[in-house]
């Protein structure tokens, strides 16, 4: 009986996982108990040998150059000694687990990290760690197909935030999974630079300049992952395709989320709560939305909430499609500085808006009144702040009498036809 070639083809595959998998059960378990035994085991292991790190403090500097397993016992520490990369990946198919990992190099320059993984070290898995008191936690230079989870990183407290180094730090990383790390007092929690098709989910940061920062990186998913008290809880900049869903943003103090030239992209079900702003702080209004230059997005189902301003739109910000979300108490619900109008709703549907009082006489939902967001003075002030004085005047109240009488007077700006009567997002207990 002759053999097709899918069915060869099938035989061979079973035949090479048997092959690794027989290769892998005979590899050998190394047990080492101090930093000369470390440095000879992981100079002189075999592929996919795994060596076991016995609790004590290693002060030394690894380079891992072979496919191995790296585990840690409850209490091993690998200590830089203040300088250089405390650890260094070279190779692929290596995993990193259980360590603490401590008192890297300060050279921003150096690029110093409690690990730091070489473009050439794909399918690397660096799990269940605490990095701390490093420059950079984690710098990947471009390896393919990482996996980073469940690691706790700690920065130098002591310096400033322009100082240090980024919690995870992606340069040219493709396929990556970045998930349930834990991440504060660093310069940024989660930095990605020309990384496309990565994922980033299930992370907490805090103590920071931003959480997670995009720069010039494409078709990325960002999900479940939550920031507060950060100055900035997600900043999306030069970058298309973004996926951000499901997120947090919990008392962060400049923008919770920020939008820079980003197009494409979906904004959805995204929490953003209590922006207060700081008072003298350029950029410090308080804004849980911003957004900058930003074409062709979706921005779908987010709460708005309790901060200085709900969304700030402005510098050519058009064709995006806004409906389904819920501003709710914030003290501006809307910023708009721009030359044409916007029609917020998409289907017949709007959006929620907790100062709308309007009224739903057909009981379907849906307000009977369009919301009208902003009025003339509202520009003007935006304008010129120091006109807040007359606030309260004759003259202010009879110029907005005036524009509900004639509405030719109105400047454009953003009207939601179909406002919700009903908070459509219900926030989720964290």
């Amino acid at each position: 009986m002759r053999l097709g070639p899918s069915v060869l083809r099938v035989w061979a595959s079973v035949f090479l996982e048997v092959v690794v998998m027989c290769h892998m059960a005979r590899a050998r378990v190394i047990t080492v108990d101090n930093a000369a035994s470390l440095t000879a085991a992981v100079a002189h292991a075999g592929p996919h040998e795994t060596i076991i790190v016995r609790p004590g403090v290693y002060k030394m500097h690894l380079l891992v150059r072979t496919p191995i397993v790296l585990i840690g016992d409850k209490g091993a520490v690998i200590d830089g000694g203040g300088h250089g990369n405390v650890i260094w990946v070279k190779a692929t198919d290596v995993t990193i687990e259980g360590f603490v990992i401590r008192n890297s190099g300060r050279s921003l320059t150096r690029m110093d990290a409690g690990i730091f993984i070489a473009h050439l070290a794909a399918h690397v898995l660096i799990k269940d760690n605490r990095i701390e008191h490093v420059l950079f936690g984690i710098w990947l230079d471009g390896p393919k197909r990482p996996r980073i989870i469940a690691n706790v990183v700690r920065g130098f407290r002591q310096l400033r935030t322009q100082d240090r180094g980024d919690g995870i730090h992606l340069w040219n990383v493709s396929g990556a999974l970045i998930s349930g790390n834990n991440v504060r007092k660093v310069r940024d929690g989660i930095y990605i630079y020309v990384s496309n098709g990565n994922t980033i989910q299930n992370n907490v940061m805090s103590d920071l300049r931003y959480g997670i920062h995009y720069m010039y990186s494409n078709h990325n998913i960002v999900t479940g992952n939550r920031t507060y008290e950060t100055r900035t809880g997600y900043a999306l900049m030069q970058s298309d395709h973004l996926t951000v869903v499901g997120n947090r943003s919990d008392r962060d103090r400049h923008y919770g989320i920020l939008m820079n030239d980003i197009t494409y992209s979906t904004i959805a079900r995204n929490e953003v709560i209590g922006v207060k702003g700081q008072a003298g702080v350029p950029g410090g209004q308080g804004k849980a939305l911003f957004v900058y230059n930003s074409q062709y997005n979706r921005i779908q189902g987010n709460l708005f909430a309790k901060s200085a301003i709900g969304v700030h739109f402005t510098a050519g910000s058009m064709g995006n499609v806004i409906y389904g979300n819920a501003f709710v108490h914030n003290r501006v619900q809307v910023k708009y500085v721009q030359r044409r109008g916007q029609e917020w709703s998409f289907g017949k549907r709007g959006n929620y808006w907790s100062d709308y009082l309007g009224w739903d006489l057909n009981g379907d939902g849906i307000g009977d009144v369009p919301y009208q967001i902003n009025d003339a003075m509202d520009r003007l002030l935006w304008m010129y702040p120091v006109a807040r004085l007359l606030m309260n005047s004759p003259t202010v109240e009879m110029l907005r009498w005036a524009q509900t009488q004639f509405p030719v007077l109105r400047p454009p700006g953003v009207t939601d036809k179909y406002p919700l009567m009903r908070q459509p997002f219900q926030k989720r207990g964290r």
